[in-house]
């Protein structure tokens, strides 16, 4: 397991979460998929467990555009057209997963980032 690291230096996640910060746009389209789910009947499968394992299946269809492919061979139209799709999908089970936990993602990409700059890398 690699190593954790605090995303707040007091332990917390309180600047973390959803608050009058929060990017409306990101609201808007949390709405809107909060309320796809309702429609379809969802929201009973939708615990944290279960969401983790659809975002890991999302992100191996992403990866499976790319197997096989040489590094410097271009998407095709098509690939790019699915890949949009696929990343759609990782966006959508990210954003559910952060609502759970009432967490803004651009708050936890931004503290993340905060963190790696600040870390050394092995090359």
């Amino acid at each position: 397991m690699s190593k954790v690291h605090n995303l707040e230096q007091d332990g917390s996640n309180k600047n973390l979460q959803v608050d009058q910060q929060t990017s409306p746009q990101y609201q808007a389209v949390l709405q809107k998929l909060r309320d796809f789910r309702e429609n379809q009947g969802w929201s009973k499968h939708h615990n944290l467990k279960d969401l983790g394992l659809s975002l890991d299946l999302e992100a191996a269809e992403v990866l499976e555009i790319f197997q096989w492919k040489k590094e410097e061979q271009p998407l095709t139209k098509e690939q790019r057209i699915h890949l949009e799709e696929e990343l759609a999908d990782v966006l959508t089970y990210t954003f559910f997963m952060c609502d759970q936990l009432n967490l803004d993602p651009a708050k936890l990409v931004a503290a993340k980032t905060k963190i790696n700059n600040e870390r050394s890398w092995d090359n």
